[in-house]
């Protein structure tokens, strides 16, 4: 099995074990914040549902993006990926605005929170959970690039830590009365997603709007080109872009011009093989121009002299 599939293989799995983890946390969490009359529980609740709306969707978006290309999508479905991302933050900013008009009117009418017991098993039987699924799932999307797959883990780890200030919260609670502590719990919850939703529709507006590749990145491509390959005696217009899991480049490569067709494709070949062993899934776009110096100018420093002189040698015996 190639690297590619592999890579699409983990992305399923790991976003199907989000979706099972995601439905049981969210039916527990709806449950208990309704026995106990907890805004933040239920908050909590809502959290997970929009969690679980994402592990959906990212699985939907992984079995997309892994379509080949077709005569519709000439540069494959990747992007169907990075979409993914971005409705995910903007469903996190909705949940999170639902949160702070519940937290406000909860505040404002009073009232108490029974069953701390139940909500604080609740709570902490999701923090273990999420941190356990949500490092599997930052694993995968380091290994496989799919963003889909890293912004699900980013709603889960942020869960993680709202879970355990909504048990820092039932714990306030039940050591000074103080009820209000609950709906306050609430408006935290909702601050900490509302950052969460700004970072990943960020990140996934970027790739949606063809950002370049980080700059370390482009780095290791000029490298692999100027070091792996000296027969290349210059690259330039180096474009970078990026779809999901799948990185698009394309350059310039000068040569020599006395160099045959067939083995500067084969070149090229062997530069694109390179790129790739180090960029799975990369598409690679080289376009070949001739060196502007004439024979004349050419000398034994020119990386490609030897090879030249022996192409010439070959064409005047013949």
């Amino acid at each position: 099995m190639d690297r590619a599939s592999e890579n699409i293989r983990a992305n399923l799995a790991v976003t199907r074990l989000a979706v099972i983890s995601n439905t049981a946390l969210t039916a527990g969490k709806l449950v208990a914040g309704a026995a106990m009359s907890s805004a933040a529980v239920l908050a909590e609740g809502l959290h997970s549902g929009v969690d679980l709306l994402a592990a959906l969707m990212a699985f939907w978006a992984v079995r997309k993006a892994r379509r080949p290309a077709d005569g519709d999508h000439a540069f494959g479905h990747g992007k169907y990926d990075t979409l993914s991302g971005a409705v995910e933050g903007l469903l996190i900013f909705g949940a999170a605005l639902f949160i702070i008009v519940e937290a406000a009117r909860k505040i404002g009418g009073g009232g108490t929170v029974e069953h701390l017991g139940l909500g604080a098993a609740v709570m902490a039987a999701s923090a273990l959970i999420n941190f356990v699924v949500s490092g599997r799932l930052f694993a995968v999307a380091r290994r496989t690039g799919s963003l889909a797959v890293e912004a699900d883990g980013h709603h889960l780890r942020t869960d993680v830590w709202t879970s355990l200030g909504v048990l820092v919260g039932i714990g306030l609670i039940r050591l000074t009365g103080v009820h209000i502590l609950d709906p306050l719990a609430a408006l935290a919850v909702a601050g900490l997603i509302l950052i969460t939703a700004w970072r990943i529709t960020r990140k996934s507006l970027c790739d949606l709007l063809d950002r370049r590749l980080p700059a370390a990145e482009e780095k290791r491509i000029a490298e692999i080109v100027t070091k792996g390959h000296p027969h290349w005696l210059e690259y330039h217009k180096l474009r970078t872009r990026r779809a999901g899991g799948q990185r698009h480049v394309d350059l310039h490569l000068v040569t020599c011009r006395d160099i045959p067709v067939d083995l500067a494709h084969s070149l090229t070949e062997d530069l694109e093989d390179d790129i790739r062993r180090e960029f799975a899934e990369a598409e690679i776009i080289t376009h070949v121009e001739a060196c502007e110096k004439t024979e004349d100018e050419c000398d034994d420093v020119c990386p490609m002299y030897e090879i030249k002189m022996k192409i010439i040698t070959r064409a005047e015996g013949r």
